[in-house]
């Protein structure tokens, strides 16, 4: 007897297509067509789009701006990811413990993650005003000068950094303490017995069953540092003297500031290339260190 064939498993990808047309429409398409754009001319209003080849690339590598830009935004992700997560994980081993009103805390750290970006941007803008706003008086009680922390090209980055790991570090917490609650006591008690403190319990037994939740959380704190524009256009616009200036917001700048669509689409390309290769450095060095359930 002939073995007959299996027949094609049809309502699998029934039910995938429309996650997948939406991820084609909405992702892979635009990846492409920003792609294709870069090295074309901007249409104008009696000129239309022509080749140009790398041009627009040449005139990249030649943008003080854009330099300055990537500059600041490797910067503000080198320091923002490694504290938002070292903070949240202190967090939510605090509030994992068994501590008289945890619900509060939990609500507290929270509750930064849930306010709209504009809102956190306007309450800490409020906080850096010169001469009147919240810091501002905190300094002035304790004899400290005047500082515009937002008008300073010194301290206008770090400023912004501070916002965004205040709102992260709670985001990142709720991950870390679903993660712990998921590891079993038995582990503690066990840990317990052979004489380990605290600190051997957590470094030797409780972070490396944290690795894929920290995987999840550094891709995820990578691909926000990347795209912050809401602070930037409500605090500082990128000020002073694209001090503050992030490449998303450069993008933005050009796009919708001058009309400059394929350099834009240019700068966009370069961006999602950085977000890709160091994605790809982190799955293939984390990975192997990370020891799943």
């Amino acid at each position: 007897m002939t073995k007959r064939n299996a027949p094609f498993p049809v309502t699998p990808w029934l039910l995938l297509l429309p996650a997948m047309l939406l991820l084609v429409a909405f992702t892979h398409y635009p990846a492409v067509a920003t792609i294709w754009d870069s090295f074309f001319s901007t249409p104008k209003a009696n000129r239309p789009s022509a080749f140009v080849g790398a041009e627009n690339y040449v005139l990249l590598m030649n943008d003080p701006v854009f330099w300055q830009a990537l500059k600041n935004n490797l910067l503000y992700a080198l320091v923002t990811i490694p504290v938002a997560i070292g903070l949240s994980i202190a967090m939510a081993l605090w509030v994992n413990d068994k501590l008289p009103g945890r619900g509060v805390l939990r609500l507290a750290y929270f509750t930064p993650t849930v306010l709209p970006m504009i809102a956190v941007a306007n309450i800490w803008l409020f906080f850096y005003t010169p001469q009147y706003g919240l810091l501002e008086q905190v300094t002035q009680s304790i004899g400290l000068p005047s500082q515009n922390w937002l008008g300073n090209p010194d301290t206008a980055l770090w400023a912004v950094m501070v916002v965004a790991i205040w709102k992260e570090a709670g985001f990142f917490m709720i991950f870390y303490l679903a993660a712990l609650q998921g590891i079993s006591p038995t582990l503690a008690e066990a840990a317990s017995l052979e004489g380990a403190s605290r600190w051997q319990y957590f470094w030797r037994v409780q972070f490396p069953l944290l690795m894929p939740t920290t995987l999840f959380v550094l891709i995820n704190a990578l691909i926000n540092s990347f795209r912050l524009v809401d602070h930037i256009m409500v605090m500082t616009r990128g000020g002073p003297d694209n001090a503050s200036s992030l490449l998303l917001y450069y993008i933005y700048e050009i796009g919708f500031g001058y009309w400059d669509s394929s350099y834009a689409a240019a700068l966009t390309v370069v961006l999602l290339g950085v977000l890709a290769l160091v994605a790809i450095v982190k799955f293939r060095f984390l990975d192997r260190r990370t020891h799943y359930q």
